[in-house]
């Protein structure tokens, strides 16, 4: 399908926003829009593979770079920087990223192998992402409020329904978003963090979520997010894949699992197939009927 991919800006209170926005070229009516919610890579290649994908299947798919808003990326976020911090990542089994996260010896230990001095500057885009940026969670999440509006009024959407879907630190803001904001038709999780107990009777939306069983600090929630689903009588599944790391959606990391991966798409496409773009059919009868009034 040719697609129009393109970088577009919308306001939020924290300042102007970039956004990668992909749309089926040929549409010629305003269609459902799924806002991607980026991992803590930012809009990377993997991100905007994402939002292509959902055009391809008729959306209108808006990726907002969170750390474009206001101001601009900061040198210490810049895409190049931001990429040597995920090579070096990469670089360590999945199961050790916690540990060399929260070991700083471990952590100093790692970086000094790379080379030309790169570990100091990963070190401290490292610091950033995974200390201020992604703590920055209000600043965040007022940008994806802001997505939902532009969308609102955007004419390849306007009228239309408007879904979300993140990615690790995405993930839990597709979360927050979903209790925050009344006009998501739906909301889906991949490996983010669970609200809080007091925020879930705030969604008015259906849930999915997607996880895997090797990724303790995420699943060790869902008992609790799943009884508070429960008690506020929502349309929920969250699913957790045995044998699984975190991050195994992502098919640009070590940690990518095709058959997770496989099953998690094909459930969320039906899911936004049913909660965004509900379309009327006939049955053989009625059409039939019909054929036979013409």
């Amino acid at each position: 399908m040719e697609l129009v991919r393109e970088w577009v800006d919308y306001e939020s209170r924290s300042g102007g926003v970039a956004a990668f926005l992909a749309r089926p070229a040929s549409a010629s009516e305003p269609m459902p829009a799924v806002i991607v919610v980026q991992e803590i890579w930012g809009v990377d290649h993997h991100v905007q593979d994402i939002a292509e994908r959902f055009a391809n299947a008729g959306y209108l798919a808006l990726a907002p770079d969170l750390y474009s808003a206001g101001s601009g990326r900061p040198p210490v976020l810049e895409a190049r920087r931001i990429g040597a911090a995920k090579a070096f990542m990469n670089s360590i089994p999945p199961a050790e990223w916690m540990t060399v996260l929260s070991d700083e010896t471990r952590r100093d230990s790692e970086l000094a192998k790379l080379p030309d001095g790169e570990g100091p500057k990963v070190a401290e885009t490292i610091g950033a992402l995974f200390g201020g940026v992604r703590g920055d969670s209000s600043r965040n999440l007022e940008v994806l409020v802001s997505a939902v509006g532009f969308l609102g009024s955007h004419p390849g959407c306007k009228g239309r329904s408007i879904g979300v879907v993140g990615f690790c630190m995405g993930g839990g803001l597709s979360a927050q978003l979903a209790c925050s904001e009344a006009n998501l038709s739906a909301a889906a999780i991949f490996y983010g963090a669970s609200p809080e107990k007091d925020q879930v009777g705030r969604i008015r939306c259906p849930i999915r979520g997607f996880y895997g069983q090797d990724d303790p600090n995420i699943v060790s929630a869902l008992p609790g997010f799943a009884k508070e689903l429960e008690k506020a009588g929502l349309d929920y599944d969250l699913r957790v894949y045995p044998n699984t790391p975190h991050a195994f959606f992502n098919d640009t990391r070590p940690s990518y699992r095709q058959e997770a991966a496989r099953d998690a798409w094909g459930s969320l496409l039906a899911f936004f197939a049913v909660t965004l773009g509900p379309v009327s059919t006939l049955s053989p009868v009625e059409w039939v009927g019909q054929i036979s009034k013409g």
